[in-house]
């Protein structure tokens, strides 16, 4: 793992954003930069970090992490389901197949927790107990373990917050037709069932995640986006979890919800200004990232230090012919 001063001397060297005009229209998302070139999608994943759906700020090494998961997850359940990804030009590059998004994040959750607007534990506390158009029994607390894994479906927000839909609510406003969705359910569920088993071996509990599908140029459903990693995901200690449980203490974390705590505590939770994450907090979630792919991989991570990571990447991408 990289060390916390190369972390620190790296803050100022994170990676913002990238620019590379040849390869045309540029695609700004939450923490990739995007470009299309000939029916294929380069993600240049940054270490832009958002919370709440909004950029807080940069984590050094965070968009390699990031990149390198996915590609191992990628790898671990395309008997699942087929994925976009082509090749790993660069360690914050994927070069994945362009296809038709289906405008519907498929969060699965195994586990009543969170603490932003679309988290079941908000409204299971405010009362609700159907949420999502799920019911829910009384006598819930939270953290705790659901009785089997549910599906909370999201709009796709590239801008703004995403917003909770239901299963009756996708089929009535035709958002994706009905065998697609069910297509969609089935994989959801199986790619979890799959993340829970890998990460139940390094002794992590998979609580919840995301995933997005997407159409390929002959109808098929396929997995993109990214894969279980600690922005789509969150990560529990499996050692310790029933112990902090039964106290009512929040579960030691492998994921950014310290993060949204953080900025939660300092009075941030989507509006305005994001306060400014001091060095040692920055180093602290930087080695958060690090070590769940270390963790679940059971592989180093070895960070590429390149000062100019933008011209690193234009290399990259020459040596594959992309540009």
């Amino acid at each position: 793992m990289v060390s916390k001063q190369k972390i620190i001397e790296n803050i100022p060297n994170a990676l913002k954003t990238v620019n590379i005009p040849s390869l045309g229209k540029k695609i700004q998302g939450k923490v990739r930069d995007i470009y299309i070139v000939d029916g294929k999608r380069i993600f240049i994943t940054t270490d832009r970090q958002s919370a709440f759906d909004r950029i807080v700020g940069y984590i050094p090494f965070k968009g390699q992490v990031l990149t390198s998961l996915s590609a191992f997850w990628f790898k671990k359940t395309k008997d699942i389901i087929q994925n976009h990804l082509i090749s790993v030009p660069d360690p914050n590059t994927l070069l994945v197949k362009e296809c038709k998004l289906v405008p519907i994040e498929m969060v699965v959750r195994g586990y009543i927790t969170g603490v932003t607007e679309t988290s079941i534990w908000g409204s299971y506390e405010k009362g609700e107990r159907v949420i999502y158009g799920i019911k829910f029994p009384d006598g819930l607390k939270k953290n705790q373990i659901l009785s089997k894994p549910i599906i909370t479906p999201t709009t796709k927000a590239e801008k703004g917050h995403d917003e909770r839909l239901t299963e009756e609510e996708i089929l009535k406003k035709k958002l994706v037709n009905p065998a697609i969705w069910n297509q969609m359910k089935k994989a959801a569920l199986d790619l979890f069932k799959r993340g829970q088993k890998i990460c139940s071996k390094a002794g992590i509990i998979l609580v919840d995640t995301k995933y997005e599908f997407g159409l390929d140029d002959s109808g098929k459903l396929i997995l993109i986006d990214e894969i279980h990693t600690p922005d789509s995901s969150r990560y529990w200690v499996k050692k310790t979890y029933m112990q902090r449980f039964k106290k009512g203490l929040e579960p030691e974390s492998y994921d950014k919800e310290p993060l949204r705590i953080w900025f939660k505590e300092h009075g941030y939770m989507g509006n305005g200004q994001p306060p400014k994450m001091p060095p040692q907090f920055i180093v602290k979630m930087g080695a958060l990232y690090m070590g769940i792919y270390e963790k679940i991989t059971g592989k180093k991570f070895t960070a590429d230090i390149s000062k100019n990571v933008n011209v690193r990447i234009k290399k990259n991408l020459q040596s594959f012919g992309i540009i």
